[in-house]
């Protein structure tokens, strides 16, 4: 099953790597997407899962704040992680990450290769190595991220994440690169 032309390979990205749109009023670092990631992962040949933004799913577009770009970037941050933690927020975030942690257990089934899970370092959910907490950027991981590393660990699949941050290009390139490797 599934022998023709396609890689089977796929990596999920965080959303706003492919559609800055989708971010906080304020924090967009370029006009529609991450280019140097996208294009490290089609030349790889590797198709592109966008994971939904958690932050657009549970709080809305201007993550329940009109006025969010008028706050520095972390403090606002920190703000919507206390949000994404009430019970609405949370219980949408969890369906979320039940329907994706199935959808990659359906590739897995059929032998695809998920070569890893790329997050947004500092975000207050996508956050892999760090998060906002507290007006500040901590190691940690984001409430989405962390939801869906235990999801995964509960049934029993083994996926590399790595964070990644917009303006740092060659780090984050050899960050997603490092993975790959592993994976090959």
């Amino acid at each position: 099953m599934f022998t023709d032309v396609r890689s089977k390979k796929i990596a999920l990205v965080s959303h706003c790597i492919l559609n800055q749109n989708s971010i906080s009023d304020g924090t967009a670092d370029f006009n529609c997407c991450d280019y140097e990631v996208v294009n490290l992962l089609l030349q790889n040949r590797i198709g592109i899962i966008q994971m939904p933004c958690p932050e657009l799913n549970c709080l809305g577009l201007d993550r329940g704040n009109p006025k969010g770009a008028e706050s520095e970037v972390i403090v606002e941050n920190s703000r919507i992680r206390k949000s994404m933690n009430k019970k609405t927020p949370k219980e949408k975030l969890n369906t979320i990450v039940q329907n994706l942690a199935y959808q990659i257990e359906e590739y897995l089934k059929y032998n695809f290769q998920i070569v890893g899970i790329i997050g947004i370092d500092r975000s207050p959910n996508c956050g892999v190595n760090t998060t906002s907490r507290d007006n500040m950027e901590v190691e940690g991981t984001g409430v989405f991220i962390s939801l869906l590393q235990k999801e995964l660990k509960k049934r029993k699949i083994v996926i590399p994440f790595t964070g990644i941050k917009a303006l740092e290009t060659k780090k984050s390139i050899s960050s997603i690169k490092k993975m790959l490797r592993k994976r090959n």
